[in-house]
């Protein structure tokens, strides 16, 4: 079956992510061809990824590996396909020294000459649990200039750099459309994957995403309340309870797909720290500094109740922290629940 070519208005021609990527480095010089370059290959990931989750039925991806990754989480097929990705594209990309993925115990260097000024983090496939059952999941990326002399290899210290020094960060999300949300630190922006010509174009030209300052969602497990520290019950009530604007529960259980719902409609993700993850569980390296940094560009915030996540200075490659993260007035009022 052909896939009919949408219909565009003429006052509103796609453009595509090359034609943008173009546009963006003519008016900030300090987002080079270099950097331009890598989000093209990213681009061409989440191509393949998104091929990979929608054939995963038809392609014996459903079944796990047998393998447990660094995390002490059973790895599917699918993660160590997406991860698989990833690593060839990035590999052959000559300005990548290298790269860390939540999937691997450690970074892995590239040996290009040592050509390559920037590396990235990423999470091939975020919330691949719920993949098979059909649930929106994604990717996400985040990318840094390297801090080691050119002269070598890239070394420890270029992975635990403050999500402050991030130069871009963004994910895929695979729901009923592909989508690639992005940011340079000059705005956030939003592409969606048109089928017909293989391209990601941004429709209504560029507009950006801007997530609204007061939310009126929150996303958390709340099956876990009995482990939660007494402030965050607290907030998690007045959420619900207050008489101006109250909260209504969304969680999807996928990072990412909470994140993009919260972030157009206005709303707070957290996962808190527990007694059973007393640092909290998500990644700080590659998943909150990224999606912290996109959080602030579209004029929310992100915070772990006493630090603002991009200023959190990683010890390790895995860090876990607590978070907070959505529409700047809730997640000011978690900052005073737990002050």
């Amino acid at each position: 079956m052909s896939v009919e070519a949408p219909i565009y208005s003429e006052n509103s021609l796609p453009v595509n992510i090359q034609e943008h990527l173009r546009t963006e480095q003519r008016m900030h010089p300090e987002a080079t061809g270099a950097l331009t370059s890598i989000l093209t290959d990213l681009s061409r990931v989440a191509k393949s990824v998104s091929y990979l989750v929608n054939t995963a039925g038809l392609c014996d991806s459903y079944g796990q590996t047998g393998r447990v990754n660094i995390q002490g989480e059973s790895v599917i097929k699918l993660d160590a396909r997406a991860n698989e990705q990833f690593k060839q594209i990035l590999k052959s990309n000559p300005n990548v020294a290298g790269y860390a993925s939540e999937e691997e115990d450690t970074f892995v260097p590239f040996n290009k000459d040592n050509r390559g000024k920037y590396i990235v983090w990423f999470d091939p496939l975020d919330g691949s649990s719920n993949f098979d059952t059909n649930v929106s999941i994604g990717s996400i990326f985040s990318i840094y200039q390297r801090k080691s002399p050119e002269s070598r290899l890239v070394e420890i210290d270029d992975f635990l750099q403050k999500g402050e020094e991030q130069v871009c960060a963004g994910y895929f999300l695979y729901g009923t459309s592909t989508m690639f949300v992005y940011t340079t630190g000059h705005g956030v922006f939003g592409f969606t994957l048109d089928p017909s010509v293989g391209e990601f174009v941004l429709p209504n030209g560029y507009s950006e995403i801007k997530t609204p300052e007061i939310g009126k969602i929150y996303s958390v497990n709340e099956a876990n309340i009995n482990k939660w520290d007494q402030g965050v019950v607290r907030y998690i009530n007045d959420l619900k309870t207050r008489a101006d604007n109250p909260c209504s529960a969304r969680y999807v259980g996928s990072l990412v797909a909470d994140f993009h719902r919260n972030l157009l409609k206005g709303g707070v993700y957290l996962y808190p720290r527990d007694s059973k993850n007393p640092n909290g569980k998500l990644r700080l390296n590659c998943e909150l500094n990224p999606l912290a940094f996109i959080a602030e560009q579209a004029g929310g915030m992100a915070t772990d109740g006493h630090n603002r996540i991009m200023e959190i200075e990683p010890r390790e490659l895995h860090q876990r922290n607590q978070v907070v993260i959505g529409s700047k007035n809730e997640v000011e009022l978690f900052e005073k629940y737990l002050s």
